[in-house]
């Protein structure tokens, strides 16, 4: 349980991860209604995942050094401000500068910032908060990005439905106020630093220099793929495999995949004091095997969306966990080593979808190839999880 005076800073950094959801899902929403309002063809549309995607790349990369300078309650603040004020400007800019498309990349960069930064600072924030379950605490926090994507997707197309997909700018900024009132929350909040004993946390030379660190870098390059080499494509599987419109695609799909990780860390806080992370970690990899070959192989369109579902549950724990793992086996890694596994993990969302797309391609655009190609992942991961041993770093 954690301390009652540090719950706000949890229900802060919980909202946090409701931002990087909207952040991350709401544009997307809104591709085809930017083609036709703006008249911007759909593969430079395509320009602004990449935008969105490499901006946050770069501000993990960044961020240790800029956070240790101005500290990370000022840190979590820009960050929500930055958030703010890109989906806000999502709303006004295309249409206030000559370029529709410029103010579209402007918005998207500005609020990736933000994105990047809340990324960057949620997790160790949790970590350091004074509290009898690590480890649940972090499934916890990181579930919120799961109910986050389902109130995005659900009330935006509620709202899309109510008053019509061309009032989408009031819904900009509404979403913006989310990390308006965010920003505000980080304000008061209290704050702990992660490291105990006023002990120095390792320098960018110590951490890279560590073999334990490469290991754990591994394994969530290789969590980030295994999640997203299915949730990227599981609305296109869905429309696809059981031809069902858009809307039902999306609700069957993505929603119910990130509903199923979800479900999969609010469960894991109830048991992880039983399991060991290490073990957690190899049998949820294990499960994401499962259902890589229950959508490759079912020859029934339900079966396939059931292994969906089950992929979502399988990632679950792995992002959050590995961070928990990592914070246990390099008790020193400090705010620098979960920006460069934020890092890590966001290479592995962009490897995974891309060899899924690259193999279903070379096989006649057959998605359910592509996807069983991605069990080398989990695989590795597995490996990785069983081989890796805590840094022998002197305290």
């Amino acid at each position: 349980m954690i301390e009652k005076n540090y719950r706000p800073t949890m229900a802060a950094c919980c909202t946090g991860y409701i931002v990087q959801a909207i952040v991350c899902n709401f544009a997307p929403l809104l591709f085809l209604t930017f083609n036709s309002s703006y008249g911007i063809p759909l593969s430079n549309i395509a320009v602004l995942i990449t935008v969105n995607f490499g901006v946050q790349l770069a501000v993990d990369a960044a961020s240790p050094g800029f956070i240790e300078k101005i500290g990370m309650r000022k840190a979590a603040i820009l960050g929500n401000l930055f958030a703010a004020a890109g989906l806000a400007m999502l709303a006004f800019l295309p249409d206030m500068i000559g370029n529709s498309f410029t103010g579209l990349i402007i918005s998207v960069a500005v609020y990736a910032v933000g994105g990047g930064l809340i990324e960057v600072l949620l997790s160790p924030i949790v970590e350091a908060i004074p509290c009898e379950n690590k480890e649940g605490s972090m499934n916890f926090l990181h579930s919120f990005y799961c109910w986050g994507y389902v109130i995005t997707v659900v009330l935006s197309t509620v709202f899309f439905k109510l008053f019509g997909i061309e009032n989408w700018k009031i819904l900009a900024v509404i979403w913006a106020l989310v990390p308006f009132a965010d920003a505000l929350a980080f304000i008061k909040v209290p704050l702990k630093d992660e490291i105990e004993n006023n002990e120095k946390g390792m320098t960018a030379k110590e951490l890279i220099s560590n073999k334990t660190f490469w290991i754990m870098a591994l394994i969530m390059v290789a969590a980030g793929a295994s999640e997203l080499a299915v949730a990227q494509w599981a609305s296109a599987l869905a429309e696809s495999g059981l031809h069902v419109s858009k809307t039902l695609g999306d609700l069957l799909g993505p929603t119910g995949f990130a509903v199923m990780m979800g479900l999969a860390r609010v469960i894991y806080i109830r048991i992880n004091s039983r399991i060991s992370v290490r073990y957690a970690l190899v049998f949820c990899s294990g499960i994401c095997i499962l259902s890589y070959l229950l959508i490759a192989f079912s020859s029934h369109p339900a079966i396939g969306l059931a292994g969906c579902g089950l992929c979502g549950f399988g990632v679950g724990i792995l992002w959050p966990a590995t961070l928990s793992f990592s914070a246990s086996m390099i008790p020193r890694g400090a705010n620098r080593m979960f920006a460069y596994l934020a890092l890590a993990g966001d290479i592995g969302c962009s490897v995974g979808p891309t060899v899924s797309g690259k193999i279903a391609g070379a096989f006649g655009d057959d998605l359910k190839i592509g996807i069983f190609s991605a069990i080398i992942f989990p695989i590795v991961l597995i490996i990785a999880a069983l081989n890796v041993k805590k840094e022998k770093t002197q305290q």
